[in-house]
């Protein structure tokens, strides 16, 4: 069998040797993933829409936006990395509620493009020169080179499921059509893409969506979906502990018998990805069972992205639990690669198998032995300050009884 990450490097490698002078070429005939980028640093309602694709015509274009792929296969950074450098976005400029002459022609091709259930042919031409410098985000994956578009041309059939075409042409409020296409099977991949590009919700409301919103916003209406559901099931029987690692971010995920609540912990050790300095930095933010009313603005996206993983696990085994996660970014997560890292983590972490105990005591403490013996770190600091621990040894009102 094939090492696929090997023939990926390799087709790169092979792509970049044909453009060696890559930032003077001027057009491409290549394949969307299919991928849309819409960016959030102009002044909005003012953003960059981009069209994704690699720098050559190639049938697995789609493994270069493919972030289950990537965890389930176990990719590494700098294989992601790879994949996305050798990626072009071709943009331009937009109003996100209207679209004039010069644009609109573009915005239906990135609408085309975001909607395909297959990659897209595409012929490109730039305006200027290809930018390849690139910056790293929280919540969004690396973006590639950069240029200017100048010219368009979708040069094959685009295919749209059925059902996704259902939902862009029926009358649906936006947060209706991502519900049905959770339900029939579409990822909150697809979801945050179809999202972006302003084909959802009702005719008088659609409009472009940053990418780093739509990302954060689906993962948000998903997981309040399942928080709805969540909260009629039966408490989990016993304390579980799960641990998990995945491209450097280390993951405890602790679940106590009780209501639904929430909390995320974040450390980034010295030298990791978001933490340049000597000393360790931490954020948090919690919701408990009424939920949150303000965005989690400590830990961003990853905050929701890791909530929606474990509420899918939790409605799986159709309990309802207290939930507390540490991530503990190290080192090895030496590049940034966007908020799904979080996601597929826990994932991850929650496919292996779980530590049960008997008491919140028993559990606590072996979480504090744990963490001192597997990764060197003290999490005394966290049960004295989690709002979540201390929530859980107020007395319930069932216990008067």
């Amino acid at each position: 069998m094939k090492d696929i990450k090997f023939e990926i490097i390799k087709k790169l490698a092979e792509t970049n040797f044909k453009f060696k002078d890559i930032k003077n070429i001027s057009k491409l005939d290549s394949s969307s993933p299919p991928s849309v980028f819409i960016g959030s640093k102009l002044k909005y309602p003012l953003v960059n829409v981009g069209i994704l694709s690699p720098l050559e015509r190639d049938k697995d274009a789609w493994i270069y936006d493919d972030a289950k792929y990537w965890a389930k296969n176990n990719f590494q950074i700098s294989h992601v990395l790879r994949l996305r450098e050798g990626l072009l976005n071709s943009r331009f400029q937009s109003n996100v509620n209207s679209f004039d002459k010069d644009n609109k022609k573009f915005i239906e091709i990135a609408q085309e493009i975001a909607v395909a259930c297959k990659p897209v042919d595409i012929e490109i031409e730039f305006k200027n020169k290809l930018s390849i410098q690139g910056k790293k985000d929280k919540i969004l994956m690396p973006q590639g080179m950069r240029a200017g578009l100048k010219k368009a041309k979708i040069t094959n059939n685009v295919k749209v499921h059925r059902k996704v075409d259902r939902v862009i042409n029926d009358e649906l409020k936006a947060s209706e059509g991502i519900e049905y296409l959770y339900k029939n099977n579409f990822d909150e991949y697809t979801l945050s893409k179809i999202l972006s590009v302003g084909v959802l919700g009702l005719k008088k409301n659609k409009k472009l969506v940053p990418t780093r919103w739509s990302i954060t916003a689906t993962d948000d209406m998903l997981g309040k979906k399942l928080i709805e559901k969540i909260k009629d099931y039966k408490w989990i029987e016993d304390y579980q502990l799960f641990f998990g690692e995945f491209l450097g971010n280390q993951y405890m995920v602790l679940l106590f018998p009780n209501i639904w609540s929430y909390e995320l912990f974040e450390f980034y050790l010295p030298g990791s990805s978001w933490n340049p300095s000597d000393d360790i930095k931490a954020s948090t933010d919690y919701e408990f069972y009424s939920g949150r009313k303000t965005y989690a603005f400590s830990t961003a996206g990853g905050y929701y992205a890791t909530r929606l993983a474990i509420l899918e696990y939790l409605n799986k085994i159709k309990k309802q639990a207290s939930v507390l996660v540490m991530r503990i970014e190290t080192p090895s997560y030496w590049a940034a690669l966007g908020v799904w890292v979080c996601r597929e983590s826990i994932r991850k972490a929650l496919n292996n198998r779980c530590l049960k105990f008997l008491s919140k005591d028993e559990l606590i403490n072996s979480v504090k032995r744990i963490s001192k013996k597997k990764y060197e770190f003290n999490v005394d600091f966290i049960f004295n300050k989690s709002k979540l621990i201390k929530s859980l040894t107020q007395k319930k009102l069932s216990e008067f009884f």
